[in-house]
Protein backbone atom coordinates (compact mmCIF):
# COMPACT_ATOMS: atom_id res chain seq x y z
CA UNK A 1 0.00 0.00 0.00
CA UNK A 2 1.44 3.50 -0.71
CA UNK A 3 2.31 5.66 2.28
CA UNK A 4 -0.17 8.35 0.91
CA UNK A 5 -2.97 5.73 0.99
CA UNK A 6 -2.61 4.57 4.49
CA UNK A 7 -2.17 8.38 5.56
CA UNK A 8 -5.84 9.26 4.01
CA UNK A 9 -7.30 6.41 5.96
CA UNK A 10 -5.53 7.26 9.42
CA UNK A 11 -6.46 10.97 9.14
CA UNK A 12 -10.55 9.90 7.96
CA UNK A 13 -10.65 7.63 11.53
CA UNK A 14 -9.51 10.49 13.32
CA UNK A 15 -6.31 10.55 14.04
CA UNK A 16 -3.77 13.01 14.32
CA UNK A 17 -0.09 13.52 13.86
CA UNK A 18 2.49 13.70 17.56
CA UNK A 19 5.64 13.46 16.25
CA UNK A 20 7.89 13.52 12.63
CA UNK A 21 10.49 10.66 13.51
CA UNK A 22 13.55 9.86 11.55
CA UNK A 23 11.96 6.61 9.96
CA UNK A 24 8.77 6.30 11.69
CA UNK A 25 6.18 9.15 12.23
CA UNK A 26 4.01 8.72 15.27
CA UNK A 27 0.57 9.08 15.36
CA UNK A 28 -2.28 9.05 17.73
CA UNK A 29 -6.59 8.70 18.33
CA UNK A 30 -7.28 10.67 20.26
CA UNK A 31 -11.08 9.11 20.74
CA UNK A 32 -8.96 5.64 22.32
CA UNK A 33 -5.76 7.08 23.37
CA UNK A 34 -4.01 4.60 21.09
CA UNK A 35 -0.49 5.79 19.40
CA UNK A 36 1.18 3.65 16.71
CA UNK A 37 4.18 4.30 14.41
CA UNK A 38 3.88 4.51 10.66
CA UNK A 39 6.91 3.67 8.58
CA UNK A 40 8.08 6.78 6.13
CA UNK A 41 8.62 4.11 3.33
CA UNK A 42 6.85 5.10 0.13
CA UNK A 43 5.50 1.44 -0.21
CA UNK A 44 4.42 -0.32 3.30
CA UNK A 45 4.04 -3.86 3.32
CA UNK A 46 0.01 -4.84 3.19
CA UNK A 47 0.02 -6.83 6.24
CA UNK A 48 1.72 -4.09 8.15
CA UNK A 49 -1.06 -1.38 6.92
CA UNK A 50 -3.90 -3.39 8.05
CA UNK A 51 -2.49 -3.74 11.18
CA UNK A 52 -1.36 -0.09 11.78
CA UNK A 53 -5.39 0.85 11.00
CA UNK A 54 -6.85 -1.70 12.88
CA UNK A 55 -4.77 -0.65 16.34
CA UNK A 56 -5.56 2.80 15.51
CA UNK A 57 -9.36 2.47 14.65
Amino acid sequence: MKRKDLLKKILFVGCVLVRHGGRHDLYINPKTGKKQPVPRHGEIDEILAKHILKELA
